[in-house]
């Protein structure tokens, strides 16, 4: 009689745990890497002349390729409004082997945005993600009004 009820108390505790095992999230794979879609020329000239200048360390030619009022929205820092700001912003950082790919993309007229993923050099998989709002005047070039970026990596703990 004692085996029975200790059968049934330890029954009903795995009973009650299964659920709370189901219920937790599986971690996101590594592999579940989003594949990357092909640009039309004139946004992927976006993007080509983006690594380009990043890996140059060129701020002005980076700049440039922003609309005059654009913005730079980076992690961890305030937001960043005007050619002349972002070229100062773009000053310190760059010079480096950047890689982007674009995940998803539209375009009309004068307005379209990319969203994409970045790495650098030879790195396996993504170092962060992000999204590029352009705009143009109509028959001009694409040019980015807002650059918006942030790591893959897991926030620090305190």
């Amino acid at each position: 009689m004692l085996c029975s009820r200790l059968a049934v108390i330890v029954l009903s505790g795995l009973l009650l745990a299964a659920p709370v095992v189901a219920q937790e999230p599986a971690a996101p794979s590594p592999a579940a890497r989003l594949a990357d879609v092909a640009l039309p020329a004139a946004l992927d000239r976006v993007l080509r002349d983006y690594e380009q200048a990043w890996r140059t360390g060129d701020a002005k030619a980076l700049a440039r390729l922003f609309a005059e009022d654009g913005f730079i929205l980076q992690s961890n820092q305030p937001p960043v409004r005007g050619r002349a700001a972002i070229e100062a912003a773009y000053a310190s950082q760059g010079s480096s082997p950047l890689r982007l790919r674009a995940l998803a993309y539209a375009a009309e007229e004068t307005t379209g945005y990319v969203i994409g993923a970045y790495t650098y050099g030879n790195n396996v998989g993504d170092t962060g993600k992000f999204t590029l709002t352009l705009k143009r005047v109509a028959g001009g070039p694409w040019m980015i009004f807002s650059d918006m970026d942030n790591t893959n990596a897991p926030p620090r703990s305190r």
